[in-house]
């Protein structure tokens, strides 16, 4: 199969996957304007899963648009982070609207991902 009919096949993936990383981009970067905050200590951990969420999502994008033999363990390994990085923005969800928006994405990115392994 040639990629670009592998990239219209899983075309959900790579579109989930750029709206996660941008929206634990988002997540992020709300987090940090609140870093002088009484709640600074426990977002700590959410800015980190962010950041990393964010680059797992990117990667697995890129990987599964060239069509990389590597491309469904790149997808498994981002739906544990989107689902590490959901679970820690839910603990934030009620205060923050940008937390509670990754955590969605994310829980949305990890069953897209399991999708494109399957």
């Amino acid at each position: 199969m040639n990629i670009s009919l592998m990239n219209q096949k899983n075309q959900s993936c790579i579109d989930m996957c750029n709206q996660c990383a941008c929206a634990c981009e988002a997540c992020c970067t709300e987090c940090m304007s609140m870093s002088n905050t009484e709640m600074s200590g426990i977002m700590g951990r959410c800015m980190m899963m962010c950041r990393d969420c964010a680059s797992m999502c990117m990667m697995s994008s890129m990987m599964i648009c060239r069509g990389s033999e590597f491309a469904k363990q790149m997808c498994e390994m981002c739906a544990t982070v989107c689902d590490a990085c959901a679970t820690e923005c839910e603990k934030m969800g009620e205060k923050m609207p940008a937390c509670k928006e990754c955590a969605e994405m994310c829980r949305k990115c990890a069953q897209e991902c399991r999708n494109m392994m399957s």
